[in-house]
């Protein structure tokens, strides 16, 4: 990879190591937002699969989800086998959405398809096969460690279950200030995820680069809500949070009223061991419609932000849409762009408050105009 095609972020932080088991932002709005026509082209950060294999549900043509770690796309394409081989349910099974005995058993059905990197990978990792390959990622151990070590100092078991009950705003607002947001809650919750934690233990730390101010209270800010505002009760990634698993709420891939669809349109994802940057010079101008950039800006400065996003209004055609997510570095359309580039921010905003993934202080969709 040379200066030119290589992320700035490849130079800095660990990508050999499963980073996230799953992904942890909300497809849903993601899919809603980049309102993707059929037969459009998708480029899509792979990061664990799932919010590529959704965008499968509005049958673009093709979708190109790329990522730095072999370990991604290990996990990108064991999911796409699982779509192959195995029903909705065992596919749970495999993931850790559902309890299972038999993960080894489902893993042997798609490992005969898996292309021979994906396979030596999962071969030589069965303990991440049977504990269900959405828990095995760093992420997710930084919130096994959280529901294990921390949580149960905050709160027992029966008031978790709780505060997943279905209820409405009313009464969603009135337990998480009578019994949820106790002076210990705020402690251990603003020690646990502060800068320093989460940089060791759960990302890395180089992720925090350009990142100023307070970690802790602003994701506070937006958990509280999650847990009012939005309804426990049915979202994924606060069941997996607390529990370990999804339960009956499940991410938009997982659902089982898109499962036919992903799998009759599996062969229209491929996935590339490749950095954006690399991508677009292979593939020239005007070549994508529409883009699932994840948070990647975030990790990199102001400068590169501006010249990647100048290659990718480049790469994209009239018309197409560019989604991603600003989790505490701030990222959004510079003024210079505003010829080219179209800031969509009301859409973009009544997403973002419906955002289960609700780490993130921002959801940013541009149109690209010119």
């Amino acid at each position: 990879m040379n200066e030119a095609t290589a992320s700035e972020v490849a130079a800095r932080a660990d990508f050999s190591l499963l980073r996230y088991g799953q992904c942890w932002e909300d497809a849903e709005i993601l899919v809603e937002g980049l309102a993707i026509q059929p037969g459009d082209t998708c480029l899509s950060i792979a990061s664990a699969g799932d919010n590529s294999l959704a965008l499968l549900t509005r049958n673009p043509r093709k979708v190109v989800a790329l990522d730095l770690n072999p370990a991604q796309l290990a996990a990108l394409e064991l999911r796409v086998a699982a779509f192959r081989c195995l029903e909705h349910a065992e596919l749970l099974e495999l993931l850790g959405s559902r309890p299972s005995d038999r993960r080894t058993r489902l893993y042997r059905r798609c490992r005969a398809i898996l292309p021979p990197a994906s396979r030596a990978f999962w071969d030589a990792r069965p303990q991440l096969v049977e504990g269900g390959i959405a828990a095995g990622g760093k992420f997710e151990n930084y919130f096994a460690l959280f529901r294990r070590r921390v949580l149960p100092l905050v709160h027992s078991r029966r008031t978790v279950n709780e505060l997943l009950r279905d209820r409405g705003p009313e009464e969603r607002t009135a337990f998480y200030r009578d019994h949820w947001n106790t002076w210990r809650w705020r402690l251990l919750f603003r020690l646990f995820f502060s800068r320093w934690v989460m940089g060791r233990m759960g990302r890395d730390r180089e992720f925090f680069r350009y990142v100023e101010g307070g970690v802790a209270e602003r994701i506070l800010r937006r958990t509280e809500h999650a847990l009012t505002v939005l309804n426990p009760a049915e979202n994924p990634y606060l069941h997996w949070i607390l529990r370990g698993r999804h339960g009956d709420a499940l991410p938009f891939a997982l659902r089982p009223e898109n499962f036919d669809t992903i799998r009759h349109n599996i062969d229209r994802i491929e996935g590339r061991l490749q950095s954006v940057e690399a991508f677009a010079d292979e593939a020239g101008d005007r070549a994508v419609d529409r883009f699932n950039l994840s948070d990647i800006f975030e990790y990199m400065s102001g400068d590169n932000y501006r010249r990647l996003l100048d290659r990718l209004v480049r790469l994209g055609r009239p018309g197409g849409r560019l989604a991603y997510w600003n989790m505490l570095a701030p990222r959004s359309r510079p003024d210079s762009f505003a010829d080219r580039l179209l800031p969509l921010a009301e859409e973009a905003a009544a997403l973002h408050r419906r955002d289960r993934a609700f780490f993130y202080s921002a959801f940013i969709l541009e149109e690209i105009t010119g």
